[in-house]
């Protein structure tokens, strides 16, 4: 042999400087016109740090089905790119500023931009490295990233294009403001949580009676932004009060008492206070009546001037000083303790504050309905799989609010608005206004998801009428976790079909989150989070790609359990011993299979893999990456190298020269279709063997997916060889149960249904003895015998002094027993006309094929018996 494999897999060794060669190979360079094209785009994974556990099952899910798809023939356009990550990222640098004991404010505008670009690339060139060592499967040489020119002018041209269609407007409104970020956030960047909290209830003196008015507040510091107090119409309890005023404590200001039906009457007091610029129902009343909107918070969450002694104070400060003063004041009624759900920024984790801004919305209803209404056509539509998420995408878009998109950061896509400095004139456009010193440039920038929600055709070369974008337009499978359905895949949908008229993608397929072994989300404050990095280092790539992608079915969780990763690497040990044995068989010469020598045993393994390949086939098409995974588990294990290599072991001492060269032929040949079903999963090590053993191409990431070998195979023999194996099991297990050696010879009988004796080939007696040392004689001469049910068939065995007769009724009769219960579930179930009707016909049929199946060995088992009750 030119190169004799380790004794022993090193997924270390394997995994070494390989994946740069296949790259600078150009294996993964998408372009092959004759070719029908297949494209994903990745989801981009933010620079703000190194890739998690989530990132490599997702980007894991996506190189399988490149893979699979460039070995079926197409060509795979898997384009990698990155994402800037406004806030998140903004964030990262101002730490970083700070740790040098200054703040972007110091350096300004162009050197803070400069500080982030290089962060970018810092990081950039880690997840690079990342993707690398998952072996991951990307077009390098269209990588993209938000910021990038082309993407820039992607974001530029649809922000003007909504603008001009009438569905970008700027307004006041009450948004989600992050005091430490200082910024805007959208509803789904806000993360609510129960949290302890206090219900506070003040008196309010009225100023026409003297009389005091109790109201309940959760945010006292709120109180001197006050502009009225309301109750129901319908409340006869405040009816006389209505159009009178009250003193608002916190200021003294005199507010008036109004009425309106918003008001829930069974509710604390019933009456409620209006703060029209830190609460959205408030400030849709202050709407409604024409109420003041004064701000009594700074962007950074400490009180204004209008506070008093308050201001300056941080908002929670300034609560429990002036709850402080209530209390010396006589001001409070009392105080209950009360858990509410409050927001949380998901960028820097504070308290969120309902805040009264001018921003830029985008009108969302027009855009959501056109998204909704191709929902409905079977060509136009996004393909969710499972299915069940479509749901989740259409109520949300059902009940959308409009999109705040402005955010009051540096690092981003700056808005593409002026305001003239002299009329208040406000343009919009491609193309900077040519007298910059009239016109001012709007300071915010976009909210990430903006730019990210061009993602699939940005990335293609659009606005430009690219090849690309003509070849790969739209994309063919998307694959995202659930969590951000909302975020992305419904921004997607609404930015494409409003820039495209188009679907961004024809199918999503959706996984789940990674969580820890207590099916706990993985956090920094649980400390339970697992480095990718750390797992390859110490199990190797392959190990952790077929432990993520093969526990846990589409839109379902999966628990990080370090002992499946464990069983994972002792897989990919089986097939590298497996090949080991192969490379010493078959040497450097590429056997030839020749259909007319075949074995019984070679003709049972090449037909159980056309079954594998035809299941995994279908099931990779489904995006069933789990059921694939467990069948070729059970193919590689159990019938390759339990069942095919053991009895090859027979068959490669054979004095015959043709069964010799067969059984090489197929040990190679099922060797390398496995590698080449593998390879989607496990890249390394299935490329390690493949250049080992004899190899076609220069490279498996070339080789093509396999097709089912043709050979003549009869019902006949496959039922043979399923008794033999299924006796070969039988007399291992009596062995087992009366403590013989597995050398010791047994003289056995096979009968069928009718009692008639079954005569093997010389194929299947020769396998029968050397794999159990077990004869098939057509009459056993002895009382004293032990039978076996074998499906259809019955196993009698001549064990003399052996057997224990009584026992063995006992065992009959267990048989009997459990047969019997089957019978009566499958028939249950059969008769069940609920099952019949929504159970697949797959699912039905496999139904009635047990319950034959168990009647059958129920009639042998009850003749067994009955012969031994008999004697």
């Amino acid at each position: 042999m030119s190169k004799e494999m380790a004794p022993k897999y090193d997924h270390l060794a394997v995994e070494e400087n390989r994946y740069q060669s296949w790259v600078d190979k150009g294996y993964f360079t998408a372009g092959d016109t004759s070719k029908h094209p297949y494209c994903m785009v990745i989801p981009p994974p933010n620079v703000t740090g190194k890739l998690h556990l989530g990132h490599a099952w997702d980007t894991t899910i996506q190189d399988i089905l490149a893979r699979y798809k460039r070995m079926r023939g197409y060509d795979v356009l898997w384009l990698p790119g990155m994402d800037h990550a406004g806030i998140a990222t903004q964030a990262k640098v101002d730490a970083r500023l700070k740790e040098e004991g200054i703040s972007r404010y110091d350096i300004g505008r162009e050197k803070f931009l400069e500080r982030a670009w290089e962060w970018k690339e810092e990081y950039a060139t880690t997840i690079r490295s990342q993707w690398a060592k998952l072996g991951l499967s990307l077009d390098y040489t269209r990588e993209r990233f938000t910021l990038d020119e082309g993407l820039s002018k992607a974001v530029r041209k649809t922000f003007v294009d909504l603008y001009n269609d009438g569905l970008i407007y700027q307004g006041e409104r009450i948004i989600n403001w992050d005091p430490e970020a200082k910024t805007a956030l959208s509803n789904i960047e806000v993360e609510h949580k129960e949290i302890p909290g206090h219900m506070y209830y003040f008196k309010y003196k009225i100023v026409e009676t003297g009389k005091e008015l109790v109201i309940a507040t959760t945010r006292p510091e709120t109180m001197f932004a006050d502009q009225a107090i309301f109750v129901h119409p319908d409340d006869d309890r405040y009816k006389d009060i209505v159009g009178m005023h009250a003193i608002n404590p916190a200021n003294g200001d005199e507010l008036p008492i109004m009425a309106d039906d918003y008001i829930d009457m069974s509710f604390g007091t019933a009456v409620m206070k209006c703060t029209p610029a830190h609460d959205p129902n408030d400030f849709a009343l202050a709407q409604k009546y024409h109420l003041p909107m004064p701000i009594c918070m700074n962007p950074d969450g400490t009180m204004k001037e209008m506070c008093g002694k308050y201001a300056g104070m941080d908002r929670f400060e300034c609560r429990d000083a002036l709850v402080k003063d209530f209390e010396a004041a006589g001001v409070v009624d009392h105080i209950e303790e009360h858990a509410h759900q409050v927001g949380h920024s998901q960028r820097t984790g504070v308290i969120v504050e309902p805040y009264l801004s001018k921003q830029w919305f985008v009108k969302m209803k027009p855009l959501a309905e056109e998204v909704l209404k191709c929902q409905q056509d079977e060509d136009q539509k996004i393909h969710f799989i499972p299915s069940r998420f479509e749901k989740t995408f259409t109520q949300w878009l059902e009940n959308i609010e409009d999109w705040c998109i402005s955010r009051q950061l540096w690092w981003g896509h700056r808005i593409p608005a002026w305001t003239n400095k002299n009329t208040g004139e406000i343009y919009v456009g491609m193309e900077d206004p040519e007298d910059t010193d009239t016109w001012i440039q709007d300071e915010d920038v976009l909210d990430t998801w903006f730019s990210s929600g061009l993602w699939p055709f940005s990335t293609l070369g659009w606005p430009e009428d690219t090849p690309d974008l003509e070849r790969y337009f739209p994309n063919d499978t998307l694959v995202t976790g659930y969590d951000i359905i909302f975020f992305w895949v419904a921004r997607m949908a609404f930015q494409t079909r409003f820039a495209m008229h188009n679907r961004p993608f024809k199918d999503v397929l959706i996984h789940g989150l990674v969580r820890d072994s207590q099916g706990r989300k993985m956090s920094k404050s649980l400390g339970n989070g697992i480095d990718p990095m750390d797992v390859i280092q110490d199990k190797g790539a392959d190990a952790l790609r077929f432990f993520l992608t093969t526990n846990s079915t589409p839109g379902q969780d999966v628990r990080y359990d370090e002992t499946k990763v464990d069983a994972a690497w002792n897989f990919i040990n089986k097939i590298w011993n497996a090949a080991r044995y192969v490379q010493m068989q078959v040497g450097d010469e590429k056997p030839v299979l020749d259909p007319e020598h075949l074995s019984s045993s070679d003709k049972w393994i090449l037909s159980r893999f056309n079954e594998v390949l035809a299941h995994v086939t279908d099931n990779m098409d489904k995006y069933e990456l789990a059921i694939v995974g467990n069948e070729l588990y059970n193919f590689v294990w159990n019938d390759f190298c339990s069942w095919y290599i053991e009895l090859s072991k027979a068959t490669l001492f054979s004095e015959d020269p043709n069964v010799v060269a067969s059984t090489k032929a197929v040990l190679y040949t099922v060797m390398i279709n496995i590698l080449k079903l593998l390879s989607p999963f496990m890249p390394f090590v299935t490329e390690e063997i493949y250049l080992d053993l004899p190899h076609d191409k220069e490279s498996l990431n070339v080789e093509t997916w396999p097709e089912a070998i043709s050979f003549a195979y009869t019902d006949a023999e496959k039922e043979e060889m399923n008794l033999v194996m299924s006796t070969i099991e039988t007399v291992r297990e009596v062995k087992t149960n009366y403590d013989m050696k597995p050398s010791k010879d047994l003289t056995i009988s096979l009968r069928d249904k009718n009692g008639n004796w079954v005569a093997l080939s010389k194929d299947a007696d020769a396998v029968l003895n050397k794999m159990c040392h077990a004869q098939n004689v057509k009459d056993l001469h002895t009382d004293d015998i032990l039978s076996r049910t074998i499906g259809q068939f019955v196993f009698t065995c001549a064990m003399g002094d052996l057997v224990d007769v009584e026992k063995e009724k006992a065992k009959l009769t267990k048989e009997i027993e459990r047969l019997n219960k089957e019978i009566k579930r499958a028939d249950g179930m059969l008769h069940n006309p609920g099952f019949v009707k929504k159970a697949p016909e797959a699912k039905v049929n496999q139904e009635r094929d047990k319950l034959a199946k168990y009647q059958q060995e129920l009639t042998l088992t009850q003749k067994q018996l009955n012969e031994l009750l008999s004697k």
